[in-house]
């Protein structure tokens, strides 16, 4: 698609919304200002089932929780486009593809650096090629290098202290613009359709994260830990399940809460019917 005037490099700029949209940025600039928190607990009980089986073909090569959600946030996020709108410079943004960002720790201790991982999903990604993609940056993170953003951050902290001020302003008026270098921007979390974090890997219950105003991002998604607890079905039947706390945050200025609802309806289908990961990002489903 033509790049049109007031587009960005990242996105293309929303030209026909309603008067609600087209005001709260103006009166609410700020993302941080703007978060809506939506707390969610996730029946796992067919996911485990799906998993074992997944996993019993070929068990070095294992399929996990973490990468379900990741897969059934994108989907969600593919189908719901709305999601994947932002706010910068008092416009709204449709992005130009949809992404997913979390952070690595090299190794469990308190002394370990943290790597970057971005995802750049494609339509017709399923689970299998989510996982692989997974795989392939913690691999390279943890074994091979640094991420391109986290090498171009750490040049930059080698500019004398008495710059820092003024390089912090141009950063953020650039950043405001769409106008950060991509080297520096390629693999910032704060960049992508939603930043996603496991919580529940390092003995954490499942919580709130705020927005930035940094960067574009206006999703995040929280994973606590797995554990049993006693819910009921729709039949009224209550009973010891395995299951997780899935914290959400988002800009609440890029859609109204009836399609973040129905959003979260879907994320929960998704999760909870784990085959419909093996099919592509892009094809629908009925929630």
């Amino acid at each position: 698609m033509k790049r049109r005037f007031g587009d960005r490099r990242d996105a293309k700029l929303i030209r026909d919304i309603d008067s609600m949209h087209y005001i709260m940025p103006l009166m609410y600039p700020n993302r941080c200002d703007n978060e809506a928190f939506i707390s969610e607990v996730v029946d796992l009980t067919n996911a485990m089932a799906f998993l074992e089986k997944k996993n019993a073909a070929d068990p070095e090569y294992k399929y996990n929780v973490f990468q379900l959600v990741v897969t059934a946030v994108l989907k969600t996020v593919t189908l719901r486009p709305q999601l994947n709108r932002f706010i910068a410079n008092y416009n709204l943004y449709q992005r130009n593809e949809v992404t997913a960002a979390f952070t690595i720790k090299k190794v469990f201790k308190d002394e370990s650096d943290e790597g970057l991982a971005f995802i750049h999903a494609r339509p017709e990604d399923t689970l299998d090629s989510i996982h692989d993609e997974i795989n392939r940056q913690v691999h390279y993170v943890r074994h091979e290098g640094k991420d391109q953003s986290t090498e171009s951050m750490d040049a930059l902290q080698r500019i004398p202290g008495f710059l820092k001020k003024g390089l912090g302003v141009g950063a953020r008026f650039l950043d405001r613009h769409g106008w950060m270098p991509q080297s520096v921007i390629a693999t910032d979390p704060f960049q992508s359709s939603v930043v996603l974090s496991n919580l529940g890997s390092i003995k954490l219950h499942a919580g709130y994260h705020h927005l930035t105003n940094w960067g574009t991002t206006s999703l995040f998604c929280i994973l606590g830990e797995i554990k049993p607890r006693k819910l009921t079905d729709r039949e009224g039947n209550e009973a010891l399940r395995q299951s997780v706390d899935i914290g959400l945050t988002v800009d609440e200025r890029i859609s109204d809460g009836f399609y973040c609802s129905r959003s979260v309806k879907l994320l929960h289908t998704l999760l909870e019917n784990p085959e419909l990961l093996e099919r592509p990002l892009s094809e629908k489903v009925a929630f």
